[in-house]
């Protein structure tokens, strides 16, 4: 059996539905994988994409800080965080914060649905 990858996804409100969408499409592969999730996306996720989601606190709460705590202690394999570059947001050091750790740390990092597919076939290749 292959080897099961610790993904997070994690999508701005206005990303929410097309995060759902996205890993609707790919649930087959997803559903092979340890899925954490922010929040509110997390109950999309589980309600709309039908995954099993390990659900964090949302991201202004403390979410994106326990997220970039499991990539600090390389805990985590991939981070997808569909981002809304339009909207200004009040938690934007989290946000930054947040993507500033995955750089540090090398871990494969998706902020849209194209580079979502590369990392998602990217972390396949690697587990068989």
């Amino acid at each position: 059996m292959p080897h099961q990858k610790k993904i997070a996804l994690v999508a701005h409100d206005a990303k929410k539905d097309l995060i759902v969408d996205w890993a609707s499409a790919n649930r087959d592969a997803l559903s092979h994988h340890h899925i954490y999730a922010t929040g509110t996306t997390g109950g999309r996720l589980m309600e709309g994409a039908g995954l099993a989601v390990e659900r964090l606190l949302s991201g202004p709460l403390g979410g994106d800080a326990q997220l970039g705590a499991m990539i600090a202690e390389e805990r985590l394999d991939a981070l997808i965080f569909f981002i809304d570059p339009l909207s200004a947001l009040p938690h934007d050091v989290d946000v930054k914060s947040l993507l500033r750790l995955a750089i540090l740390y090398d871990t494969p990092l998706a902020i849209n649905k194209s580079s979502a597919d590369a990392v998602l076939c990217a972390l396949k290749n690697d587990t068989d």
